[in-house]
């Protein structure tokens, strides 16, 4: 007997909620509950009256699996609008992420040499380390961590995805 593995795809979902107390907890002890994994989430205020958030949620998985997390989303009484990027179509998503690099000699000019090509600004330097400022796509980030980690890589903060459908409807 052979078992089938549906093939995981990457999903990035919004989700309007009630700006209040225990929003955030309910959904992420949904994703607990069911064992769904979260890979990247944040927060935001969409009114200018604050009652109303924006969740963005970046998870894996197949199919399947992706229409129970929407169904359950939805479910919840905090919860407006569940809108999912990756099937509504062209959307853009960004990050920010801090990198400190150590190093000297050649290590430091590359260093350097890659941040420039990555557009990434250095925002505090000490004579044997740098902390880089870097925004664009999550790949564009995890190349350029991938290089650095050949030059001095100590550590990384990152921000999560923000993202947004393209043109003029609302997300």
């Amino acid at each position: 007997m052979q078992i089938y593995k549906e093939k995981s795809e990457r999903h990035v979902l919004t989700l309007t909620v009630d700006n209040e107390a225990g929003t955030l907890a309910r959904i992420a002890g949904m994703f607990t509950a069911r064992g769904y994994n979260i890979d990247s989430l944040t927060v935001a205020d969409v009114t200018e009256d604050r009652s109303t958030s924006r969740i963005t949620i970046v998870t894996n998985g197949p199919p399947a699996t992706i229409e129970q997390i929407i169904a359950q989303c939805e479910r919840l009484i905090p919860v407006h609008k569940v809108t999912d990027l990756t099937e509504e179509g062209p959307h853009v998503e960004r990050e920010l992420a801090l990198v400190k690099v150590t190093g000297s000699g050649d290590n430091r000019i590359e260093a350097i040499r890659l941040a420039d090509i990555y557009r990434a600004r250095v925002i505090d330097a000490t004579t044997k380390s740098f902390i880089f400022e870097i925004t664009g796509s999550p790949e564009k980030i995890d190349t350029f961590l991938t290089l650095m980690r050949e030059v001095g890589f100590v550590e990384v903060g990152r921000t999560g995805v923000a993202a947004l459908m393209r043109g003029s409807k609302p997300s």
